[in-house]
């Protein structure tokens, strides 16, 4: 390529916004099969009852999505990010937190747009909604792999998985945050904690009023000589949950569990090697459900259980031994946890894998800027030019 043919291609690239957030939808595997859906009935009136927008991390795809219902009819929203995975909402700032899981780590802060500047040039205008926009970001290196996200009393936390324990994010910082918190078990000689390799897979954050009041899922519970991502790590019933305060198991016999967590006084979490969601009681698990599909992503709201399932990666079926692989679907099921009914689902025929639930008050935002991967230029070209948050 002649110079000239150089420099007017580096003049014309990189000119959309979200080509500058991450990549082309195309060069990320979003296309508008990815955003298909078939929603029962059911699973719409009861989004629309609870009066909540849904945030979903559509890990392997790329994808955030948001599901709400404003106008009695389901609106999908979504915005792309690399390998996005823990989800949390702080309330009371409006701020959306998302782990990206690719090498490096990236904690992307999400808030709903306040206001767009005027300007001459009549651009910057979009619909009235609070839409989410992309407000900073904080990387690190790719061993922290986190997974999931939790706010503890105001301060934000996440599962450094590489690492087999916890940080506390500081956003306002650009220093690499250290483990304040980990298990017994994977200690190093003087107590410090063995952040050499990834040994027990510990991806979940059930949070409490402290960290010590928090507890923690992983796949194992200490050191093997296999590690979690090798096809002969033993799952079947190695799954623990760890105590904040002890730092020790206080619930074993699952496999490879994940979403932890708390409510009403009960620790609630996937065993996703079965497909099933429930509970921990007096150090077991009782399931609540069986689903189609490797269970991940747990959101419950006013005693509605939303749990995510997904389809079984080839590379990782013996990690699942009780999920029957050709019928696993990826999709959001709703759970009425009064009386442990299933009150509606959401398929993504073209789905793959769901890793986090969360939800914020659709009065707050109704979701992201993308409805569809055409969206035209002009549109999008104005809503990032001028706004605020």
């Amino acid at each position: 390529m002649d110079k000239q043919k150089s420099w007017k291609k580096q003049e014309k690239i990189l000119r959309r916004p979200h080509e500058i957030f991450g990549a082309p939808f195309a060069k990320a595997g979003i296309t508008e099969e990815s955003l298909a859906y078939n929603a029962s009935n059911s699973f719409v009136a009861v989004l629309k009852k609870l009066r909540v927008t849904l945030l979903v991390s559509r890990e392997y795809e790329n994808l955030l999505i948001t599901l709400s219902v404003p106008k009695n009819k389901l609106e999908q929203t979504f915005f792309h990010i690399p390998h996005p995975s823990g989800i949390a909402v702080d309330h009371k700032t409006h701020s959306v937190y998302v782990a990206s899981t690719r090498n490096p780590n990236q904690i992307v802060e999400f808030k709903p747009q306040k206001e767009h500047v005027e300007r001459t040039d009549e651009r910057g205008v979009v619909d009235g909604r609070n839409i989410l926009m992309p407000a900073r970001a904080k990387y690190y290196g790719g061993m922290y792999y986190f997974h999931d996200l939790a706010l503890i009393a105001g301060k934000l936390y996440a599962n450094a998985v590489g690492m087999n324990g916890v940080v506390e994010v500081d956003m306002n910082s650009g220093t690499s945050d250290k483990l304040v918190w980990w298990p017994k078990s994977t200690e190093a000689k003087g107590g410090k904690p063995d952040t050499r390799a990834n040994y027990i897979q510990l991806n979940s954050i059930a949070a409490g009023k402290s960290l010590s009041d928090s507890y923690f899922s992983a796949s194992g519970a200490h050191i093997r000589s296999t590690k979690p991502r090798d096809a002969t790590y033993p799952v079947d019933g190695e799954g623990v949950i760890f105590s904040g305060k002890t730092r020790t198991p206080i619930a074993h016999g699952l496999t490879r569990p994940h979403s932890l967590r708390y409510y009403k006084k009960r620790l609630f979490v996937d065993n996703s090697g079965y497909g099933e969601v429930g509970y921990i009681q007096e150090g077991k698990f009782h399931p609540v459900a069986t689903l189609p599909g490797w269970t991940r992503g747990l959101c419950i709201i006013d005693d509605i259980l939303f749990v995510g399932t997904s389809r079984i990666l080839p590379r990782f079926r013996q990690y699942a031994p009780g999920v029957d692989h050709k019928k696993a679907r990826s999709g959001i099921h709703a759970i009425d946890l009064k009386n442990m009914s299933s009150i509606g689902t959401i398929e993504f025929p073209h789905g793959n894998q769901i890793f986090a639930i969360e939800h914020i008050a659709q009065a707050v935002t109704e979701g992201f800027l993308y409805k569809t991967v055409k969206e035209t230029t002009e549109k999008e070209q104005g809503a990032f030019f001028s706004y605020q948050v």
